[in-house]
């Protein structure tokens, strides 16, 4: 069983979590996720089955977007709404968070949280965290390409957010009620795109467990060349796959850049670049 699967991923569940049930209902032992979703967060998580775990580092780099809802007035060691509450006040006006957004919006350096699975020296932020330690955290470039407040939800207010990999929500949460001078916190996050893939288009585990009792699970999965489908494809001769399964670069007359190379049945080889005259794999992804 090879490819990949989109899951929308419930709430207490941590993206391991998922990757192990779903070791558990497919049987197989290859599987990997892209762009790991907090506990409390749902959503789409893009898992990788298969001889598709090769991919799982080109999935990395892909933008998000996201469903928040921001609580204003309280601040938490967490930046979330499980957290130790720090500090109370009244809430800023639904005016002021719309005439902060724009501030956030393009490249600029965001701080990571804590309650986070970066390391330090080879130490996760979140084990130092749980012990009550704290550590200087180099600021990282993300960059915001969408920020709207869409509704409110209660108390809160929901967010629609379109950013670079990296980025940490609840951080952005945190920041705009700094910005606003009250404090802030997430109390709930959605992913909804990853990448080309929709969240409309991903299957709860329970669905999973379904199509795999029924011996249809593998219906479920998506091809890996789905996710290179911005690389035009080019199809070689059955001499030239025998040279690219053994590792031998082709010669090429196409321009440079990527391409996804195919067999002449249509079986996605590899993922390869062209330059100076040669076809050179980045990746292969048939059988070994």
């Amino acid at each position: 069983m090879n490819g990949i699967l989109l899951i929308d991923k419930p709430s207490g569940w941590t993206s391991s979590d998922v990757v192990a049930k779903l070791r558990g209902i497919l049987q197989e032992r290859r599987v990997g996720h892209s762009g790991t979703l907090d506990p409390m967060a749902t959503g789409l998580l893009v898992v990788f089955i298969g001889r598709a775990t090769r991919a799982v580092a080109f999935a990395e780099s892909h933008s998000k977007r996201y469903r928040a809802c921001l609580r204003l007035g309280i601040s938490t060691d967490t930046q979330d709404t499980s957290g130790r509450v720090l500090a109370e006040r009244p809430p800023a006006s639904q005016a002021a968070l719309e005439a902060v957004l724009p501030r956030f919006l393009g490249e600029q350096s965001q701080i990571p949280p804590m309650y986070s699975a970066i390391k330090i020296q080879g130490r996760k932020l979140c084990d130092i965290a749980r012990r009550g330690g704290e550590v200087e955290r180099p600021p990282r470039k993300i960059n915001i390409s969408a920020l709207r407040l869409v509704g409110r939800e209660g108390e809160d207010y929901v967010l629609d957010v379109s950013c670079s990999k990296g980025t940490y929500i609840r951080t952005l949460c945190a920041d705009i009620g700094a910005a606003l001078g009250c404090g802030g916190c997430m109390s709930a996050l959605r992913r909804t795109r990853a990448g080309d893939f929709l969240l409309e288009n991903a299957s709860s585990l329970d669905a999973v467990q379904r199509a795999a009792d029924r011996g249809e699970a593998e219906r479920l999965l998506l091809p890996v060349d789905s996710l290179f489908m911005d690389s035009p494809a080019h199809r070689i001769s059955p001499a030239a796959e025998k040279k690219l399964r053994c590792g031998n670069p082709l010669p090429s007359g196409l321009g440079e850049g990527a391409y996804r190379v195919y067999s002449q049945s249509g079986e996605f080889l590899a993922l390869c670049r062209a330059e100076k005259g040669r076809l050179i794999t980045i990746k292969s992804f048939f059988e070994v």
